[in-house]
């Protein structure tokens, strides 16, 4: 029996407010759900009071202090779903890959991944016991939200982790990644692969410890044309999704990959994130009109005043349609984000229909 067929299918407690879900399944609502990507972090003070006295992971490796960023939004803002503080680069550290947090560049590698042989001696980790403060995390973390909202659980696709496993450090081209898929091709796909099977191993181990919900971020999918999407990125998300979504609901999130909604639209995900430079009628057209979709707030536009960033989310709803979409930003919200504005975007999704 494998890991999939051993997990439990016993319906789960049942969840409060479970409106995100109900999105995800497609059903009639009152008004769509809310909530933000990186919505636990920088810009609230309490993530940044206890910033001064953890570094990064030890913040995302101590279940604790994970689990209290998770909640700390919740708490300020009644979002309609929590998403568990991590970060993607967990996985290339499962496999052996030192990953570092520097000032002032962000995700590090010393020793990026060049060559055949260093491919090759990286190891598919027993992610139970190598990513087990992250199950932790998400037990605790399930335990502070007391069944109020559901939690999503998160990794990154095969190819965003590839990105920084071989460039070494954040890049606005990844061209060194790129120059790698595209002279050592085979040497690649092992890697992708390699990713690939260790994350559906995390996100199932996520799904036993509570996750009720997943979400992949293919935050570089879009520096990829469309042929190479179909070659180096989406085939491994695809596998990813066909392994989770018996098990519960997925959502994939490419930021930039609107060339690729059809396609996705067809692998079974319950959603697909989408940017701010895809409106929302091209993205339910792009997507066939079937599929639930989140999105796509520019995150800058939170620094517009309180009252246009209610009426701009009214408008972003009647778009979208109140049905079969989770509200949320385009990507990650953004450090300077005045907290009363915050407060402004999730209160208007709340204040739906009404004026």
């Amino acid at each position: 029996m494998n890991k999939t067929e051993s997990i439990t299918t016993e319906k789960k407690t049942h969840i409060k407010n479970d409106l995100y879900l109900r999105a995800l399944r497609g059903e009639i609502v009152d008004r769509p759900p809310v909530w933000m990507m990186r919505q636990a972090g920088r810009y609230l003070p309490e993530f940044m009071a206890i910033k001064e006295k953890f570094d990064f992971f030890t913040r995302c490796q101590t279940p604790e202090l994970a689990s209290e960023i998770t909640v700390q939004p919740i708490r300020r803002f009644g979002m309609d779903a929590a998403i568990l503080f991590s970060d993607i680069l967990v996985i290339p550290q499962a496999m052996g890959v030192d990953v570092e947090m520097r000032a002032n560049i962000g995700p590090f590698v010393p020793n990026p991944i060049r060559t055949k042989s260093q491919v090759k001696d990286i190891q598919i980790p027993e992610t139970k016991e190598a990513l087990g403060y992250v199950m932790d995390a998400i037990k605790i973390t399930k335990e502070l939200l007391n069944d109020e909202i559901p939690l999503i659980g998160f990794a990154g696709s095969p190819w965003t982790i590839l990105c920084y496993m071989v460039q070494g450090q954040g890049s606005k081209t990844f061209d060194l990644a790129k120059e790698f898929c595209f002279t050592e091709t085979e040497a690649a796909h092992n890697l992708l692969q390699k990713i690939t099977d260790t994350t559906i191993d995390y996100l199932k181990e996520k799904v036993i410890a509570g996750a009720d919900a997943i979400q992949i971020f293919d935050s570089w999918g879009g520096l990829l044309s469309p042929t190479d999407y179909n070659i180096f990125s989406w085939p491994y998300i695809n596998q990813i999704v066909q392994a989770i979504k018996p098990l519960g609901p997925v959502t994939v999130f490419g930021k930039g990959c609107w060339f690729a909604l059809n396609e996705m639209s067809k692998s079974g995900a319950s959603a697909l994130g989408v940017d701010w430079t895809c409106s929302p009628k091209n993205a339910r057209y792009l997507s066939g009109g079937n599929i639930t979709l989140q999105g796509n707030f520019d995150p800058a536009r939170l620094l517009s005043p309180p009252e246009m960033i209610k009426n701009m989310v009214h408008q972003m709803i009647d778009e979208f349609g109140k049905d079969k979409y989770i509200v949320n930003l385009g990507h990650g919200i953004l450090p300077n984000i005045p907290i009363d504005h915050a407060k402004a975007f999730i209160d208007a999704v709340k204040s739906y229909p009404n004026s």
